[in-house]
């Protein structure tokens, strides 16, 4: 095991443990999709985007403890769109993390009803959080457009069911771009510039944190593709060969898988040279960031 494994695994067992204190066991029957929802959000996971939140706060000198609440919120709003992204209608997955999706485990409705209430409770838990009510009202806003359907989360979504390979694209990688700074992309410069926000960076670091993150969501998205084609089912957890299946247009069904894994580390090693502004703070930041480029799941 790597050393940024290692410290991966370290922190989400620190925060699953804190995630589940809010989730109250109850056997009420209105509270079934309080059930779902603990058992999509609880259901293991790297927890990388928290990590990238908290590491990068940690630049800034913010306590774990601080930017839990913030870092939880975001996990949940994620979880919620991995729930109705599995769904018949979406991308009609039947495994999640090597278990069965939240309606194969439960049902359509109550999955559609799980979704719901952990976007939801994403922006309760956010707004009660302990920090200054004007970083509330920020984080408000960020987190909002970046789930969005104009700018966001959700509109990324929507071009990723509606662009396929039978499509006639003048420049289909600006397509593929496009699509994954939304779908993927969004919720990736959340957690950075979330974390610049609750250390009070400067306007020039913060651009830094944003233009990193750009970096890592294209290699992100296009490690996710490549793992869609040569990665181990049972490691990686869903449902494999879905993309050519189903036609999806992407870096590997443009370039092949050896060209898109070059962008990719193009793309970390550029991300890298961008944290040198912070000097050994940004040690983790680096190492997840080569991290990205060699997960197996």
């Amino acid at each position: 095991m790597s050393e940024i494994e290692t410290v991966l695994n370290a922190y989400a067992g620190r925060f699953n443990r804190d995630l589940a204190a809010y989730f109250p066991s109850s056997d009420a029957p209105e509270h079934r999709a309080a059930k779902a929802m603990a058992y999509s959000l609880l259901n293991g996971g790297k927890r990388l985007r928290p990590f990238l939140l908290h590491e990068t706060a940690a630049l800034f000198g913010v306590a774990y403890d601080k930017a839990f609440p913030v870092a939880a919120s975001l996990e949940m709003l994620h979880t919620y769109s991995l729930i109705h992204d599995d769904l018949p209608a979406m991308d009609n997955d039947d495994l999640r993390r090597g278990r069965p999706t939240c309606h194969k485990a439960f049902d359509e409705a109550t999955a559609i009803l799980a979704g719901d209430g952990l976007l939801t409770y994403a922006f309760e838990v956010l707004n009660t959080a302990d920090i200054p009510a004007a970083q509330k009202v920020e984080l408000t806003l960020l987190l909002s457009r970046a789930a969005g359907a104009f700018d966001g989360m959700i509109a990324g979504q929507v071009l990723d069911l509606y662009t396929d390979t039978h499509h006639e694209f003048a420049n289909p990688e600006e397509v593929i771009k496009h699509t994954e700074a939304l779908k993927t992309g969004c919720l990736l410069r959340y957690p950075c510039e979330a974390g610049a926000v609750l250390g009070g960076a400067g306007e020039d670091e913060r651009q830094i944190l944003i233009r990193f993150s750009r970096n890592l969501g294209i290699a992100f998205q296009i490690t996710d593709d490549v793992l869609d084609v040569e990665g181990d089912e049972k490691l990686v957890g869903k449902t494999l060969q879905k993309d050519k299946k189903q036609h999806k247009l992407n870096f590997v069904s443009i370039y092949g898988v050896e060209r898109a894994k070059k962008i990719a580390s193009d793309l970390i090693n550029e991300a890298e040279e961008l944290l040198s502004a912070f000097n050994s703070r940004a040690e983790r930041l680096k190492m997840l960031s080569r991290y990205f480029l060699t997960r197996n799941h």
